[in-house]
């Protein structure tokens, strides 16, 4: 999968190498199948996070919005044309971004990135998916798995999802876009929250980070541990009652953090299902599940954090069956139905 997106990436970068469209960075495997688990009993997903960086004479600036009725972290994305003259003659460069664009784009016949896939000065997430996603289906055809394998956009506004099929498989990749916070573990990414998020609206992504957490714990972990086994179990029951599988993923990696690897030996396979189904309890009678990247000061050093996230107050997974009696009363109650 990730030499498929790899050859994606590279045809790509090689169309776009004289364009002012955004930098495709070396995609990173994120979620559930490159943690070794999955949540799904069908087709596997594999999602990829392809990081963007800002083309030759444009600027990203990542901005946080404060809007506190969204919920999490959010950002956008604004960009700005360069300035490239000389320190003390500043306007005098006719091949400065910003002070002659008009001459940059007659000179290069290319638009800048303003004039593409931008809203308002801002990175538009639907305007960029729509990019790769026309990039991809014109591109199919130079690839050597197009020889053996079939390829279908499926439809998506905030991410890239293509279906792969030949006479014996089929999968479905999930392409994300995101730009990188600093040089840490952290991105801020065009994935989904919520059906009224706004196109030039990036939510703060930890999906790297947990990656690198279940890779530091397969190394850690003795060769019989069962850990994965267990989470995968966990969320394909409890999936079907409605829970979120991000928060039983959270319970999981907590538990890792906290029990000595020794107890995730296949013979205590019980026992950490009771430990994992009994914190959930605890959780959902207290309402309260925090998030397990955000504030964490003793992950392993590998994993790196910006100061802000490091500092950061965690966030209340189950926030919103606080607010909703009634949420809360049917979260219990499927709990009870197991």
């Amino acid at each position: 999968t990730m030499a498929l997106i790899d050859n994606f990436i590279t045809v790509l970068r090689r169309a776009l190498s004289r364009t002012f469209y955004p930098v495709l960075q070396q995609a990173i495997g994120i979620g559930s199948a490159f943690e070794g688990w999955t949540a799904r009993e069908e087709e596997v997903v594999y999602q990829v996070l392809v990081p963007l960086t800002p083309p030759l004479g444009h600027l990203f600036h990542l901005e946080r919005d404060t809007d506190q009725q969204k919920p999490g972290r959010n950002f956008r994305v604004r960009v700005e044309l360069e300035c490239r003259c000389p320190r003390e003659y500043q306007g005098m460069n006719m091949l400065c971004f910003q002070h002659h664009p008009e001459v940059i784009r007659r000179t290069t016949q290319q638009p800048n990135l303003l004039d593409t896939l931008c809203t308002d000065s801002y990175l538009d997430v639907k305007k960029t998916v729509r990019w790769f996603c026309t990039l991809v289906g014109a591109s199919w055809r130079r690839l050597p798995q197009s020889r053996s394998w079939h390829l279908v956009l499926l439809p998506s506004k905030r991410s890239c999802n293509l279906r792969l099929t030949n006479s014996q498989e089929s999968f479905q990749v999930k392409v994300l876009f995101g730009m990188q916070r600093h040089t840490s573990d952290i991105f801020i990414s065009s994935r989904y929250r919520g059906a009224h998020t706004p196109s030039t609206m990036w939510p703060e992504s930890y999906a790297v980070a947990e990656t690198k957490f279940f890779r530091h714990m397969a190394r850690e972990a003795p060769q019989d541990s069962s850990h994965l086994k267990c989470l995968q179990l966990l969320a394909r029951v409890l999936a079907r009652k409605d829970f979120s599988i991000h928060s039983i993923k959270t319970i999981v990696m907590r538990l890792l953090h906290t029990v000595p690897v020794s107890q995730w030996q296949r013979r205590h396979f019980l026992l950490q299902l009771s430990d994992a189904l009994e914190q959930l309890c605890i959780s959902l009678e207290e309402k309260h599940l925090e998030h397990f990247i955000v504030g964490n000061q003793r992950l392993p050093e590998e994993i790196r954090l910006p100061p802000d996230v490091l500092r950061a107050k965690p966030p209340n997974l189950f926030h919103g069956l606080a607010q909703d009696p009634a949420a809360h009363s049917q979260a219990m109650q499927a709990y009870l139905d197991l």
